[in-house]
């Protein structure tokens, strides 16, 4: 590493920046080098990054730098990369950030080219949990990505670049050394429309995007560049990760979709639903499963306002009770009978009573709907199956399958207008199509009559006919005005003119 300053060139080398001692050089990113260092006070290892020549020269920059690194030190999490400290020296400006003993998500995934289901769960939730907890802190990441998304050699979880990420996108370009199309492969629409107004929505996109990666191995959006995946973006299409790998369940298939909907307003409105969601699924796995040695994670806190007292060392857990139906223990519900009340085909509310088994059976034929109520007891209250353990995971997985079988209607119906919209364009045309040929044969029928009649006259009237034309015009030789008459012709016409009284012009009449 040289030494580098905003008005001169390296001089000498540099092998300790402050109090960290520069060991070697890890790789290169879009602001500059990151280096392995000692933190000669703690003995520790760290990570330090350092800005390039080029940003070092905008003041700016370098005050957003400090600030956003000041930022990112509140964000206290067991899964987001902790910073030590941010500083300069030797012209150098630098920050000191943890250690990672491993690699990202991202060279797992070149290796791997996707992850078991339980593992790419497993990391969502981790990543969720980091985003909420940053969130809480007003911090928006803004560029959620395998890259940034690193995995000790103990598996656990850590999110880089907090904070670094969202000011270097105020004044680095995406086509910059570093970013490439790792942005815009990952980022929502409404980012690449205007990175400066963003809020957790976009990260959650994020997200998204990368747990749809570590499900089927693709992205849902490519391109040869960086505005060909903004514009598949904005449309909005892409295949089901379902569709590409089966094993992936309809539930969470929805929660990839909802994740990465085109319009914020139909996304998750935060990271605490987000993990609810996945969370209920209890796919995910305790430790990351293809990396050898990898240790459980921590019990997460509950998504939601839970108080801290709730799950702190030593505190008591309360679970979550059910309503009380007498003395029956969990090893009778298999044979227990229900009074049920709930709305049949022809929408009539209709008491019927049933075996726990019936039950479970009618949900999933879609005889009984989430509205379905339930009562053990001819005179207990009725309540909603959701309610109940037994029909708890039954109640969603039909509501689950109302919901995909919904969307499916919709995209019936969506692709029926479409046809049939094509087929009016293609019927138009054709009418179109009709009218000016017709049009067309029309007036060369006209053109051709008017051609047959001028040959006609010349044929009928071959030899007279330039005289006549010349007659016509007034260049047949003559004067244009009549002759005199003759003297016997004048005397004719007036002896005709006095036998009928009327006196020539010219003339006097005799008294």
């Amino acid at each position: 590493m040289t030494e580098e300053s905003q008005n001169s060139k390296p001089s000498n080398k540099v092998t300790q920046l402050g109090d960290f001692a520069l060991q070697r050089e890890l790789g290169q990113g879009g602001m500059g080098k990151v280096f392995l260092a000692r933190q000669v006070s703690l003995d520790r290892l760290v990570a330090v990054k350092t800005l390039s020549r080029e940003l070092s020269k905008k003041e700016g920059f370098i005050a957003r730098f400090e600030r956003e690194a000041r930022s990112m030190a509140k964000i206290d999490h067991p899964n987001v990369l902790k910073i030590y400290a941010v500083d300069s020296a030797h012209g150098i400006h630098f920050a000191a950030i943890e250690y990672v003993d491993g690699q990202s998500l991202q060279k797992w995934l070149d290796q791997l080219e996707k992850l078991a289901v339980g593992d790419a769960v497993h990391l969502a939730i981790r990543c969720a949990e980091a985003l909420r907890f940053a969130h809480a802190e007003n911090m928006v990441h803004r560029d959620i990505k395998p890259d940034n998304i690193l995995l000790t050699k103990k598996g656990v979880v850590k999110v880089a670049d907090f904070g670094l990420a969202k000011a270097m996108d105020d004044d680095v370009s995406m086509t910059q050394s570093g970013t490439g199309l790792g942005t815009p492969l990952y980022m929502a629409p409404e980012q690449a429309r205007n990175a400066k107004h963003v809020d957790s929505r976009s990260d959650i996109y994020a997200l998204g995007v990368t747990l749809y990666h570590m499900l089927t191995g693709q992205l849902p959006y490519t391109g040869k560049t960086t505005l060909e995946v903004i514009m598949a973006k904005e449309k909005g299409r892409y295949a089901s990760a379902r569709s590409l790998r089966p094993e992936v369940s309809e539930r969470l298939d929805m929660i990839v979709d909802k994740m990465m909907a085109k319009d914020p307003a139909q996304r998750y409105k935060s990271c605490d639903d987000v993990l609810k969601d996945l969370q209920a699924l209890g796919i995910q796995t305790d430790a990351l499963s293809f990396i050898a040695g990898a240790e459980s994670s921590p019990a997460a806190r509950p998504a939601g306002n839970v108080p801290l007292a709730a799950t702190a060392p030593g505190a008591r857990k309360v679970a979550p009770t059910a309503p009380s139906f007498g003395s029956e223990t969990a090893t009778q519900t298999g044979t227990r009978i229900w009074y049920v009340q709930f709305e049949d085909a022809k929408g009539k509310s209709v008491v019927e009573k049933h075996s726990t088994g019936r039950i479970l059976k009618m949900l999933a034929a879609g005889q009984l709907t989430a509205k379905a109520r339930a009562k053990v007891s001819a005179d207990g209250a009725y309540y909603p199956l959701a309610q109940f353990p037994e029909f708890a995971k039954a109640v969603e997985d039909s509501i689950a399958r109302r919901t995909a079988a919904i969307r499916k209607e919709d995209m019936k119906s969506l692709y029926s207008r479409v046809e049939r919209d094509q087929k009016m364009f293609y019927l138009k045309r054709k009418v179109k199509d009709f009218f000016r040929n017709v049009y067309g044969l029309v007036t060369l029928l006209v053109l051709l009559a008017a051609i047959g009649f001028g040959l006609w006259q010349v044929y009928q009237h071959g030899a007279t006919l330039p005289g006549k034309v010349m007659d016509l015009i007034g260049f047949n030789g003559q004067s244009s005005t009549q002759p005199p008459a003759s003297t016997e012709q004048v005397s004719e016409q007036d002896k005709v003119l006095s036998e009928g009284g009327i006196v020539p012009s010219g003339t006097v009449k005799p008294r």
